[in-house]
């Protein structure tokens, strides 16, 4: 695995190795030893699937809370999308600054999402379908977001949005929050 910084600090880009020959490829997509070599958290306890008919459907921008904060591992395993990280980390020399990579099944890319940021995503092509896994159990009370259109922080979204919720489309400018 290849893994290359984005412009936000903890945050990568992973790039499997594809070892390739008469019946196909074989490429490592997770070892823990190579996250901890490069100092990533490598727990990782829950798997989430999503599915998305449409092009232009928006999920995001969640996060969850310390002490549930999680890291995320995405990975876009029909289609393609538009994956969108946002640092919150107050404390950050990246914090409020965004950043976004394509991740499609053919491109076979994940992105590791460190604890701290919001993250979401806006689907490229019908039938998108992503593949994550989470270090932190789902806590109700500790889901957070950031709303995905937000003027505090100017996230380019390449697509008009087709679909998306009402919670996303509803939560508070960034400046209103307590």
């Amino acid at each position: 695995m290849r893994f290359v910084e984005t412009r936000l600090i903890g945050a990568y880009l992973i790039e499997p190795e594809i070892r390739a020959d008469e019946r196909g490829f074989f490429a490592r997509a997770f070892c823990r030893r190579e996250f901890l070599a490069h100092g990533l958290n490598p727990e990782l306890v829950q798997c989430n699937l999503t599915f998305n008919p449409a092009s232009g459907t928006l999920r995001g921008m969640h996060y969850q809370r310390a002490p549930h904060a999680e890291v995320k591992l995405v990975r876009c395993t029909a289609g393609a999308i538009c994956d969108v990280i946002l640092d919150l980390r107050p404390d950050s020399p990246t914090f409020a600054q965004w950043a976004a990579v394509e991740l499609s099944a053919g491109n076979r890319r994940l992105l590791y999402v460190p604890e701290g940021f919001a993250h979401g995503y806006q689907t490229l092509t019908e039938g998108a379908e992503v593949f994550y896994q989470v270090s932190a159990f789902y806590h109700p009370q500790s889901e957070r977001g950031a709303r995905w259109d937000d003027p505090a922080f100017k996230i380019e979204w390449p697509l008009p949005v087709s679909s998306i919720s009402a919670k996303d489309a509803s939560y508070p400018d960034w400046g209103t929050l307590p």
